[in-house]
């Protein structure tokens, strides 16, 4: 595993770093880094969620921006991934067998870190897979985080091919009868798009950013999943779309969704959110599924929103839908 962070052209390490290797009750050590704000108002500390296949280096640009608006920030990499713990003989597979572990991670940084050393008030900034192991750990999370922000949630596949039900129903049958640890058909090593027509992000900039990362650092990166992490994602977004999952849920979450998600639904957000009273929802329409990475077009109306939510005092209930270049009041 990786404990140092990664410095490249253009993606510098925030000054201020505090790197930390901890483990978790299963004994999975995870590679965590926080930072303090920059010398002005302190308005308490964010907790940021990684998605699937991400690492702390990609999140330097957020981590900054974040500081900039006087939050300290802490953030980590996921067992299996970025500069954590792998758990397979090919370390590229990045499998998990239950999103229950990821949940261990969650709790484990917010003992052994987070609360132990950062000031409050306490919030969480969570994207995709990091937005669904939030939401299952809602329950008891309500005590730790104030509020939350997460963006494009696994809560729902996007296009697939097949439909989602079909594509679960194949994942469950195949990790029970040995397939568990196969990359998903068709799946491997890496992970790469080229620029045109990727699902990721409109930004040129940001997309060659992320790209240099892993091309001077291919230990952060990790390949397709395999069946039984897609086994795992889909009894997990079972469960959060479940009957008595929404009104259960009491920590009070904005969900931003990118209106061209090709990775994951939006309308699978926006079905939690209306299941739920605690919870708000924004689309932001054109946008693609890094909202973080993304244009400034589309990445200056999520940090708009996440400003305007950690700020409020009441979550807003009614679902709304933001065309491109439209203002948050």
């Amino acid at each position: 595993m990786r404990s140092e962070l990664l410095d490249v052209p253009g993606n510098p390490v925030p000054d201020g770093a505090v790197c930390e290797v901890i483990e978790t009750r299963d004994r999975v050590r995870l590679r965590t880094a926080r930072w303090m704000p920059e010398p002005g108002r302190l308005r308490g500390t964010v907790t940021l969620l990684q998605g699937r296949a991400e690492f702390i280096e990609k999140y330097f640009e957020t981590i900054s921006d974040l500081r900039a608006r006087g939050f300290a920030v802490v953030t980590f990499d996921w067992r299996g991934q970025g500069g954590s713990q792998r758990l397979t003989r090919n370390s590229r597979r990045g499998h998990v067998s239950d999103m229950s572990r990821f949940v261990t991670d969650l709790e484990t940084v917010l003992d052994k870190v987070t609360l132990a050393s950062m000031p409050g008030p306490h919030y969480a900034l969570a994207h995709s897979t990091g937005g669904l192991v939030l939401l299952l750990g809602g329950a008891r999370l309500r005590t730790r985080f104030e509020r939350a922000v997460v963006t494009s949630p696994l809560i729902g596949l996007g296009p697939v091919g097949l439909s989602q039900p079909v594509v679960c129903r194949l994942s469950n049958l195949l990790a029970r009868i040995g397939f568990s640890r196969a990359f998903v058909p068709g799946g491997r090593g890496r992970l790469r798009f080229s620029f045109e027509g990727n699902p990721l992000t409109s930004d040129e900039r940001r997309f060659r950013r992320s790209d240099a990362i892993v091309t001077e650092a291919p230990d952060l990166e990790i390949g397709a999943p395999t069946i039984g992490w897609l086994a795992a994602a889909c009894r997990a977004m079972n469960k959060v779309l479940g009957r008595d999952f929404g009104p259960a849920y009491r920590l009070p979450t904005l969900v931003i969704a990118a209106g061209q998600d090709r990775i994951v639904s939006p309308r699978a957000a926006e079905r939690f959110v209306r299941q739920t009273r605690v919870t708000s929802f924004l689309e932001i329409a054109g946008a693609r599924h890094e909202l973080l990475m993304e244009d400034d077009l589309y990445r200056d109306q999520t940090l708009a929103a996440f400003d305007a939510f950690v700020d409020d005092s009441e979550p807003v209930a009614t679902p709304v839908r933001m065309a491109a270049g439209e203002e948050i009041s």
